[in-house]
């Protein structure tokens, strides 16, 4: 027995895959699984992917021995699989049994079928292993998502201490807000429009761009024959990234004047000096983590998506409002990180996207109209209090009441409310 946990069952080798935060829903959802089946977790390997073109690893994002130390009573974790039983092996992990599993696969699952194969080969291997586990399971299950997660999980030194460094900076530069800073994540780079396939400027050259993005990001899914793809009704249904533009009149019409500091997530933005030019005219104290640090600075972070994205959701994390303008994995964790940290409360702005293109395409509509309809939106965002995970939802944008039963959260919230 090692801290009071049972003998192992045998290794468990996960693959996460995706950008930043589909790999944290791997690793969350392999602690969880590794604890039920008390089996020993391998540090998950991070695959390597050709949109997100991130070769780091583990310790590169994460600080492992916190994580190792904060699992140590209920998952052990370890870097590497024995020698010993490698060997049996050829020292080659793609000999070792892969359990191809099938998306929001249930807990008994793994218990019925991952289990009796772990104990009689002691090693298995699961890849991909994205989304593999139900959002609802028993609450044994849930405690060490939560685990993993919120407390577990926390970036590498490096990551940390330049967001440290960003968020006094951000503070600074709105000193006539007491230091409140909003957070927007804008997802306006070339891959997103590519691939939602809406269309902005319409002409040739933005269709043979995006037509070029596909083919490499997504070789044939959107040529295939029979397929059909309708930008309109894409919009209508507020499915298309908001242009820079855009999430700037829908800001300024929800009452953020252009004294507003504002710190901007994103990845590289699609023609950025067109597009963001309006952006920038409303709100000229925006910043970015490019502007914000020195070239020095991000220089270890560059040409990392996953540091540079890790660095943006810190920054994010700790603003008074966080602004989400498009789905994700980016913006659920961070919903579900803020809702954590601040016992419940956190001021989020989600618009409705549907209105949003309704009320944006009304050519009639005067300024007047478009400011009442959006303060009644951004009212509606930040009213919804503490919103408890129902059925069918995720624990990591949800944590209440899974992962938040502390007392103390509760006292917490009070007096931030009351303020």
């Amino acid at each position: 027995m090692t801290n009071g946990l049972p003998e192992s069952n045998g290794y468990i080798y996960v693959e996460a895959n995706g950008g930043l935060n589909q790999q944290r829903t791997s690793i969350c959802n392999a602690v969880a699984i590794a604890g039920f089946l008390n089996a020993t977790l391998i540090i998950p390997n991070f695959h390597f992917h050709s949109i997100w073109r991130d070769p780091s690893k583990f310790s590169d994002i994460y600080d492992k021995d916190h994580f190792v130390q904060r699992l140590q009573n209920d998952v052990r974790v370890v870097d590497e699989i024995p020698d010993f039983m490698m060997e049996r092996f050829g020292h080659n992990l793609s000999n070792v049994f892969n359990f191809k599993i099938k998306a929001w696969a249930r807990i008994q699952y793994y218990k019925d079928v991952v289990l009796p194969k772990l104990v009689e080969e002691r090693v298995i291997r699961i890849s991909p292993f994205a989304n593999r586990l139900s959002f609802d399971a028993p609450s044994a299950v849930q405690r060490l998502r939560c685990l993993a997660n919120f407390e577990a999980l926390k970036f590498s030194k490096p990551i940390v201490s330049l967001s440290e460094t960003l968020v006094s900076r951000m503070r600074e530069r709105s000193a006539e807000s007491d230091g409140k800073y909003i957070s927007v994540h804008l997802r306006f780079e070339e891959d997103m429009i590519a691939f939602s396939c809406c269309v902005y400027d319409g002409g040739d050259e933005e269709k043979k761009e995006m037509d070029a993005a596909r083919e490499i990001g997504w070789r044939g899914k959107f040529t295939k024959r029979g397929r059909v793809i309708r930008p309109g009704v894409i919009r209508m249904n507020g499915k298309c990234p908001l242009t820079p533009l855009e999430v700037g009149l829908m800001l300024r019409g929800m009452g953020f004047s252009n004294k507003t500091a504002i710190f901007l997530a994103s990845g590289k933005i699609y023609r950025a000096e067109k597009n963001m030019a309006s952006l920038l005219e409303m709100f000229p104290l925006l910043q970015t983590k490019e502007t914000l640090a020195s070239e020095e600075e991000l220089a270890p972070f560059k040409n990392f998506s996953s540091r540079m994205a890790a660095v943006d959701y810190s920054v994010c994390a700790q603003s008074e409002v966080f602004v989400t303008t498009q789905g994700g994995n980016f913006p659920h964790f961070l919903m579900g990180h803020r809702r954590y940290l601040y016992g419940g409360h956190s001021k989020t702005i989600k618009p409705d996207k549907r209105r949003l293109v309704v009320l944006f395409d009304n050519p009639r509509i005067g300024w007047k109209a478009l400011k009442r309809h959006l303060l009644n939106m951004r009212a509606h965002s930040d009213a919804k209090g503490i919103e408890m995970k129902r059925p069918s939802e995720s624990i990591y944008t949800f944590p209440c009441p899974d992962c938040m039963c502390r007392l103390n959260r509760t006292e917490h919230s009070k007096s931030k409310h009351s303020r």
